[in-house]
């Protein structure tokens, strides 16, 4: 969300409720739990960051500001490299497109190993910019990384059967492009503040999908590709 701790606080509660929603229509698909849950880990993060905010503010101890950064950048730089592509993968029915996402799944986990280390190695900061947080890391290649974050978290995401999924990954690629373009320094902030806003893509995704329970002549049949 960025901007200040209180549109951090505003937005993750309100992303909070969409995530609630969400789950309130998984419906007993627990191929689609991992995917459910994104808007409210979504949330988790955007109040957490509201913490990063009062730390360097001044509002509370430096040490919670310093936990409440480490909670932040783990959650972005770590669980979400890995954690897309495998619950996007965990919805989709068998064939090549698991194929595909499973490469994408693998170069998150690559990707979550360097940005944890790079992280372990150290320093690890955050200061106040204009109107969002700028985190930093010892990392090493950056360009390169960052390019594989990007295809890890939204190409499993493009090549979703699920129109709404795809459209998802459509609308947080373009978001990379945008936010790359106009800062670098606040990349970490304001675009996951974006991807936790469009999560709500995912409560239309489960308000409208149909059932993914389908013949086992439909399963075996090859690339299936659900329609919503």
């Amino acid at each position: 969300m960025c901007f200040s701790a209180q549109a951090d606080l505003v937005g993750g509660l309100v992303i909070g409720a969409i995530g609630v929603d969400v789950l309130r229509h998984v419906n007993g698909r627990r191929d689609h739990l991992a995917l459910a849950v994104m808007p409210l880990m979504f949330a988790a993060h955007q109040i957490d960051e509201a913490f990063v905010w009062w730390g360097l503010q001044g509002h509370v101890s430096a040490t919670v500001g310093r936990v409440a950064m480490w909670i932040y950048l783990l959650f972005a730089f770590v669980l979400l490299p890995t954690y897309v592509p495998l619950a996007v993968l965990a919805i989709e029915p068998r064939g090549g497109r698991r194929r595909v996402m499973g490469a994408f799944a693998c170069l998150g986990v690559g990707v979550s190993g360097v940005l944890l280390a790079a992280m372990l190695r150290g320093p690890v900061t955050a200061r106040l910019g204009d109107d969002h947080l700028a985190y930093a890391t010892s990392l090493r290649s950056g360009a390169l990384v960052v390019a594989a974050y990007v295809l890890a978290t939204c190409g499993s995401l493009l090549v979703s059967g699920y129109r709404n999924v795809a459209l998802f990954g459509i609308v947080n690629l373009i978001a990379v492009a945008v936010l790359a373009r106009l800062t670098i320094d606040g990349f970490a902030s304001l675009w996951c503040g974006w991807a936790a806003l469009t999560s709500g893509a995912f409560a239309l995704h489960l308000r409208y999908s149909t059932s993914r329970t389908r013949s086992a002549t439909d399963l075996t049949s090859g690339d299936v590709r659900p329609t919503t």
